[in-house]
C-alpha cells in the first residue's frame, strides 16, 4: 500500500469530552481524508531509511518522529509540508497540503463512523486488546473495519494526534487515541485519552496519516492554538487513574 492510501470523509460532527474540566463539546469538522490503516514498519522504514519491516504498525516511534515521516512523505510527492520544525518546537501550517497528524476530533469521528458508544463493533471483531493474548502489533487490516472503512483505530496499536493532552497538567504531552494489543477493554474506547512527551517512545503506539487544508493557521478542525494557551493556565484535579507528568 502506498503511504498515500487515504480515504476521503465528509464533513461532519463529532462530539468530544474533556474528563478533567467536566466538559463535553461538538466540533464541526470540514472534508478531510484520514488512513484507512495504520502506518506499517515498512512504510515508515522505507521512507525514513533502512531496510525490512512488515505489514504490522510501526511503534516505538515518538511524536517528533511521527511528525517528521508526514514531512518526508509531503516532500517525496511534492506536497506543502504541513509542519514547521524548528528543534523541538512544531507550527502546524494549516492551510498546507502535505500529510500530517489528524486532530483529535478528527481521529474519533474516523473512529466512530457515526456510531454514539465506546466501540463501532464487538471488541473481538474489530480490534486486537488483551483479551486476544498477542503480545506484538498485528498485521493491519485483518479485524473488521468500522462503516467508513477503516481499520484498527480501536486496539493493535494507540496512535498519535496533532493534540496537546492537557497543557495545564502535562505541559508539552500530545494525545494518542484507540487502545493497543494489551489493553483490557475498558481502555480501548473510541473516547480514551493517553498521551506522552513529544520524544517519548512506547511500544504499542503507533500513528496514522491525514490530510486537509483550511484557511488560517490558528484554528481547524477542532484543534486551536489560542484554546491550547488558555487551557495551559487552568488548574484542577486530576481525574481518578491519569498518571501524573512525570510519574
Amino acid at each position: 500500500m502506498a503511504v498515500s492510501g487515504l480515504r476521503p470523509l465528509a464533513a461532519g460532527q463529532v462530539e468530544l469530552h474533556d474528563a478533567r474540566r467536566h466538559r463535553r463539546w461538538v466540533v464541526d469538522l470540514e472534508h478531510f481524508e484520514i488512513g484507512f490503516v495504520p502506518v506499517t514498519t515498512a512504510q515508515f522504514v522505507k521512507l525514513m531509511g533502512g531496510a525490512g519491516g512488515s505489514s504490522s504498525p510501526v511503534v516505538n516511534i515518538s511524536w517528533l518522529d511521527a511528525i517528521e515521516f508526514c514531512n518526508r512523505a509531503s516532500v517525496r510527492e511534492g506536497l506543502v509540508a504541513a509542519y514547521m520544525v524548528e528543534g523541538d518546537q512544531v507550527r502546524w501550517q494549516t492551510d498546507a497540503s502535505g500529510y500530517r497528524l489528524p486532530t483529535e476530533a478528527e481521529w474519533e469521528y474516523a473512529c466512530r463512523a457515526g456510531t454514539k458508544g465506546p466501540h463501532y463493533g464487538p471488541l473481538e471483531l474489530v480490534a486486537w486488546t488483551g483479551a486476544d493474548e498477542v503480545d506484538e502489533a498485528q498485521v493491519v487490516g485483518l479485524k473488521h473495519p468500522n462503516e467508513f472503512g477503516i481499520h484498527d483505530t480501536l486496539g493493535n496499536v494507540w496512535e498519535w494526534c496533532w493534540d496537546h493532552l492537557d497543557p495545564a497538567r502535562y505541559g508539552d504531552y500530545r494525545v494518542f487515541r484507540g487502545g493497543g494489543f494489551a489493553d483490557e477493554s475498558w481502555s480501548v474506547r473510541a473516547s480514551a485519552r493517553r498521551g506522552g512527551a513529544p520524544g517519548m517512545t512506547h511500544p504499542d503506539v503507533g500513528m496514522r496519516l491525514a490530510r486537509g487544508a483550511f484557511e488560517g493557521n490558528q484554528a481547524a478542525q477542532g484543534w486551536s492554538a489560542k484554546v491550547d494557551t488558555e487551557r495551559g493556565t487552568i488548574a484542577g484535579a486530576l481525574p481518578s487513574g491519569w498518571t501524573p507528568r512525570g510519574a
